[in-house]
């Protein structure tokens, strides 16, 4: 079963240095053109495991949320399209909605968590300061709860 990706996720994997987790956790990953274009001028060297699927029908711009950009729309799609065992999304309305399509999600947080429990990773927190140092928004109390997960809390 494929993973689709969303390109904020791509994007801030770039942005710390950890792309590389990605193939790691899944086999490969798949993203729609909308995704393939917004990502690519962050992505020097394009992945051979990061497949770009083309729609079998353009999603119209008024789609299934007015409010998500074209690449959260396509990602959804996709996910749809292929039966996608995994959606990675940041955008929490995208999120939203494709856990009410029936899809599993995570995000860049839930990537990272997944890297450390199998041990690609041996501490979120260094990942999770240089999210936010490239404007990676967490609140505080995200910050804390995905420190806690990782058993990574602070005394």
């Amino acid at each position: 079963m494929p993973t689709v990706s969303n390109s904020s996720p791509l994007i801030a994997l770039v942005a710390i240095g950890r792309l590389e987790l990605l193939p790691a956790l899944f086999q490969s990953v798949s993203i729609p053109p909308a995704v393939a274009i917004e990502s690519a001028p962050r992505i020097r060297d394009w992945p051979e495991w990061l497949q770009v699927q083309p729609l079998p029908q353009p999603v119209p711009e008024s789609g299934l949320v007015p409010s998500l950009g074209r690449g959260e729309r396509e990602t959804l799609s996709l996910g749809l399209e292929l039966h996608a065992e995994l959606l990675i999304l940041d955008d929490r309305p995208a999120r939203r909605l494709a856990q009410a399509f029936g899809l599993r999600v995570t995000g860049t947080l839930g990537v990272l968590l997944a890297a450390k429990r199998r041990g690609f990773v041996d501490r979120v927190q260094p990942s999770l300061d240089a999210l936010r140092k490239h404007g990676f928004f967490m609140s505080p109390k995200l910050y804390d709860q995905v420190l806690q997960l990782a058993d990574e809390a602070q005394l």
